[in-house]
């Protein structure tokens, strides 16, 4: 498969004729802090397509959460645009807004922020019922979803009696459980040994081939990054693009 790029923004031979899902148009976020301006993102250009893969690699404080955020719909930039389906999210009413980010993107941080009270199978229902699914439906959604992500036989474990791998798993499942189409991750396997973070990055990926779910994933973990279809570095507010033949 060849990628290339076209104009400044990463390109497949698949995704060439499609129209992207995600977009940003001179995308720039700045904070004041102590009078002054500190500028994160300069003018960034992207284009997401349907079951891509992006990695977003960069120094520590650099802005890759700040940009996933600006993704996701919970921060709106400075400057610039953001667009899903060709829609300008940050236009929408709020009440619109929230409903595309309930249905449509999923978020997995590296800390999985299960409520401890609930166990596995009602932390994965809490989307359905934000969305005011029926709760029975909610459950059933949840038990497939928690099946597909390997956790059938810890469906009534609370949070503190499941494994690290088991609790992103379960974050990964309430992530997916309104079959969004795209999937931020933050971090996913960072709090996590070398042999489970393994097997999420796997899920991940299984979820992305087979369900057809774009994905996006800030990371330090190279060889993470590596496995993606599209690789991009954040630099002093600004991404460069890793082209490669693959």
């Amino acid at each position: 498969m060849n990628n290339r790029l076209n104009g400044s923004v990463l390109q497949t031979e698949e995704t060439a004729s499609q129209s992207p899902m995600l977009t940003f148009g001179g995308v720039s976020k700045s904070f004041e802090h102590l009078g002054s301006t500190i500028e994160v993102l300069r003018g960034i250009d992207l284009e997401l397509y349907p079951a891509d893969s992006l990695s977003i690699t960069g120094a520590s404080g650099v802005g890759k959460s700040t940009l996933l955020n600006i993704m996701g719909s919970l921060d709106p930039p400075s400057g610039g645009t953001v667009k899903f389906d060709g829609v300008n999210i940050y236009e929408m009413d709020p009440a619109d807004l929230s409903r595309l980010r309930n249905r449509e993107i999923g978020f997995v941080f590296q800390f999985h922020h299960l409520l401890p009270e609930l166990n596995a199978l009602e932390n994965a229902m809490m989307p359905a019922l934000i969305a005011r699914y029926p709760k029975k439906q909610a459950m059933h959604m949840a038990e497939d979803v928690l099946c597909n992500v390997g956790l059938e036989m810890r469906m009534t474990h609370r949070a503190g009696e499941l494994s690290g791998g088991e609790q992103q798993r379960v974050a990964i499942a309430r992530a997916l459980i309104m079959n969004p189409r795209l999937i931020l991750g933050d971090e996913p396997t960072g709090n996590l040994d070398w042999a489970t973070g393994e097997e999420i990055a796997e899920l991940l990926f299984r979820l992305n081939r087979e369900a057809g779910v774009a994905m996006v994933i800030a990371t330090h973990n190279q060889k993470l990054a590596e496995k993606m279809s599209k690789k991009m570095e954040l630099i002093d507010g600004r991404i460069r693009y890793v082209c490669e033949e693959v």
